[in-house]
């Protein structure tokens, strides 16, 4: 009789821990431009949001992959959307982009209008939500760190931006909202009013401040019920 106990003890162990190794991680794809290229790599928000799963003991429910390439607008993202994500089999997909369509305008006249950046997002996210893909919108975060809306490119960014939020509403997506969290802390921190150096090396690209910044506000919308 002990040994039977002890049998099933060991045998409903060995079920345990084999249900605990098969079990299918959430995969999550960053979908967007260099800033999200970086992020990739040592020191960049999707490994940062590595650590902090490893932090919290659940990095094993999370696969996390980077689909970032440098100067990608949305028309981009909707081109490569196919081979970089769909065939992927991702669970959920961050969509972090709006920066080069609205910073290109001004460095070669060649950013997106803002009706063709409104459809070709929700394009996006209408072919990515009938995968029954979970889709979380980001807004561009900063063209500049002056906290006072004198940046050259804030009067877009702030439309682009409401244009993301809108479409968050309408699709029933969730929202990091990355500017205004940006526009925060900036407030906040940045009293001399520069333009970067403290979320950003360059006015865009993030340093370990802002990629940690991201990771957090990205982890706390991924674990949300």
């Amino acid at each position: 009789m002990k040994n039977m106990l002890r049998n099933s003890a060991l045998f409903l162990v060995l079920v345990s821990f084999i249900f605990m190794t098969t079990q299918k991680k959430t995969r999550v794809i960053f979908f967007g431009d260099s800033i999200t290229q970086a992020g990739a790599r040592p020191g960049g928000y999707i490994m940062k949001m590595d650590s902090l799963l490893v932090g919290r003991g659940i990095n094993a429910q999370y696969e996390l992959v980077g689909a970032g390439i440098g100067g990608n607008k949305v028309y981009d993202l909707y081109l490569r959307m196919d081979s970089d994500v769909v065939m992927k089999n991702p669970d959920v997909v961050f969509i972090y982009v709006g920066v080069n369509d609205v910073w290109h305008k001004a460095t070669s006249g060649t950013g997106t209008d803002p009706d063709k950046f409104e459809r070709f997002y929700t394009r996006i996210i209408k072919i990515l939500q009938s995968k029954n893909i979970k889709v979380i919108l980001c807004t561009p975060a900063v063209i500049g760190e002056m906290n006072d809306y004198t940046n050259p490119q804030d009067g877009d960014l702030n439309f682009y931006s409401n244009v993301i939020r809108r479409l968050a509403t309408t699709y029933n997506c969730k929202l990091v909202d990355l500017r205004s969290i940006f526009h925060d802390y900036d407030a906040k921190n940045n009293p001399e009013n520069k333009d970067r150096n403290i979320l950003t090396t360059d006015r865009v690209h993030l340093n370990s401040a802002g990629n940690l910044m991201v990771a957090e506000s990205m982890l706390g919308v991924l674990l949300e019920k």
